[in-house]
């Protein structure tokens, strides 16, 4: 059992590092460009201390150091085989963190080396399955940068320092229980998206938020063919699902070319072989990439009512032909989860964040919405969850479960208020373990609580022209205590009479002074 209390202190520690690094680069660069830089240089330790690892492992009964195998030619090409194989990389014992830091100890190391060691990694995985996985990784980190430092030593030295401060922090590899170094990038891409001013949840969910839909996506499941994330971000809720399931094969598509690249990184911190996941740099309601792959759970937190085409060319694409409407120009929501529903393996289920106006919204949202409810019957709950949760947004959101089989609940929704369930905070407020348990065993057991979760049937459901707002179903009214009106005069009388009582006492003193006395009777 790990000691909560020494896994606080370390990540305490963790994160005063992780500051300090930062306050390093304070001045030369952007905040939001820090996390180029600092996880970068943190990706590169982790798969330089992993190789450490598989090659004492490896060479353990040889007798003999990873330095001197590579030097004999008979070793070297055996190590780089079962290196690509079972790390999909390779790094030789002269690029190695170890040796880096030795360097820069006795004063040899400049940052043109680092740029030498970043591209070896890249060129060893060449003509090989990982290639795809790595391609790319480090192209927003640039050494040549003259927001480093115009002259080369000025990028040496700042960049000797970030390593020297990588270098104190204890990754316990060997633990991955602990999972420091997977808290060190969630610290890092959180704080740099609130300092980037991001819009909620276009690249990073809450931790806490990422469990409960991880959690809401996967009940009643111990295992998974295949996990999606159509809009996957840092990879965050990918990786939440991991810790609830065992996953087959992850799959994720983003937008953003650096968040792309944060989330094969963040795979591959994480202990997932690059074979077990494909991270696609595409626009997914744009461009369909992969139309014939189904996915036993899909999750997704996408950016909230942002624009698409909304192409009338749309209307032939089997993910949203059969609706008749297409998501609005200025909400993508409904694309979203039109996209999901289609990728739906035939056991499949989703968990997917949006904003509350898909429940209520007309016009086409609401054909929409009735064709998902009524036609396909796949919605099995709303869940109403409170406000300024999401960095950059103060709106409330809610999460949508659907599943194709509804396990005998397809004549009704499960609705969950879970609005007033919170932590706050100064900058924004959180969901607790308590709060995600309590939504969770409400979905699970699906029973009226009284404010906070109802079965609405199918009927209601009709009865309220499928209009999902949450108000409609689940009863928060708490009605004003009763005011007793005699009790409310007594108490008036009472302090009436106090007053007259101070103000005879008051009085003489201003007779002895000569004044008038202005309170009570003349």
């Amino acid at each position: 059992m790990v000691d909560i209390a020494i896994q606080k202190e370390q990540k305490a520690e963790l994160h005063s590092k992780l500051w300090e690094m930062a306050n390093n680069l304070r001045g030369n660069m952007e905040a939001y460009e820090f996390k180029n830089y600092i996880l970068g240089l943190i990706f590169y330790r982790y798969l330089s201390e992993r190789t450490e690892n598989y090659m004492n492992e490896l060479l353990k009964d040889d007798d003999i150091s990873y330095a001197e195998a590579w030097e004999d030619e008979e070793y070297r090409d055996g190590l780089k085989e079962e290196s690509i194989d079972y790390l999909g990389y390779v790094i030789e014992p002269k690029y190695l963190f170890s040796h880096v830091i030795k360097l820069i100890e006795t004063g040899d190391f400049d940052v043109e080396y680092m740029e030498k060691i970043i591209n070896s990694i890249s060129e060893s995985t060449q003509g090989h399955d990982s290639q795809e996985d790595f391609e790319g990784l480090w192209e927003d980190m640039d050494l040549r940068s003259s927001k480093l430092g115009k002259e080369v030593s000025h990028r040496s030295k700042l960049i000797a320092k970030i390593l020297n401060t990588i270098n104190t922090i204890d990754f316990h590899l060997e633990n991955m229980e602990l999972d420091v170094l997977g808290d060190a990038y969630e610290y890092l891409i959180g704080m740099f998206a609130q300092t980037a001013g991001k819009k909620g949840g276009e690249f990073y969910t809450p931790v806490n938020m990422s469990k409960l839909v991880a959690k809401l996506a996967t009940v009643g499941l111990s295992e998974a063919r295949t996990v999606s994330d159509c809009a996957c971000g840092s990879g965050g809720l990918l990786l939440q699902v991991g810790k609830y399931i065992k996953v087959g094969q992850y799959y994720g598509q983003e937008l953003t070319s650096t968040t792309y690249n944060l989330a094969r990184m963040n795979m591959l911190l994480h202990g997932i072989p690059y074979n077990n996941f494909e991270i696609t740099n595409c626009d997914t309601l744009e461009d369909d990439k992969y139309e014939d792959r189904r996915y036993t759970v899909q999750v997704a937190n996408p950016p909230y009512s942002t624009n698409w085409s909304a192409n009338s060319k749309f209307l032939d694409d089997e993910r949203f032909s059969a609706y008749g409407k297409l998501a609005p120009k200025s909400a993508a929501d409904f694309a979203f989860v039109q996209h999901m529903i289609y990728h739906m393996d035939t056991d499949g289920r989703i968990a997917v964040l949006l904003p509350h106006g898909v429940l209520f919204r007309g016009n086409a949202e609401e054909t929409i919405r009735k064709y998902i409810v009524k036609d396909l019957n796949y919605l099995d709950a709303v869940i109403g969850l409170p406000a300024n949760c999401f960095q950059g947004t103060s709106i409330p959101v809610c999460c949508l479960v659907l599943k194709r089989e509804r396990n005998g609940n397809s004549n009704n929704i499960c609705f969950i208020d879970a609005s007033k369930y919170y932590t706050q905070g100064k900058a924004q407020n959180s969901i607790s373990q308590e709060d995600i348990d309590r939504i969770v065993n409400a979905y699970t057991e699906r029973k009226d609580i009284d404010k906070f979760c109802h079965i609405a049937t199918m009927e209601e459901i009709k009865e309220n022209d499928y209009n999902l707002n949450i108000p409609r179903y689940v009863d928060t009214f708490e009605p004003e205590p009763e005011v007793d009106l005699q009790e409310v005069a007594n108490d008036i009388c009472k302090v009436q009479a106090e007053i007259k009582d101070i103000d005879k006492d008051l009085k003489p003193f201003f007779d002895e002074l000569g004044l008038d006395f202005p309170f009570g009777e003349k």
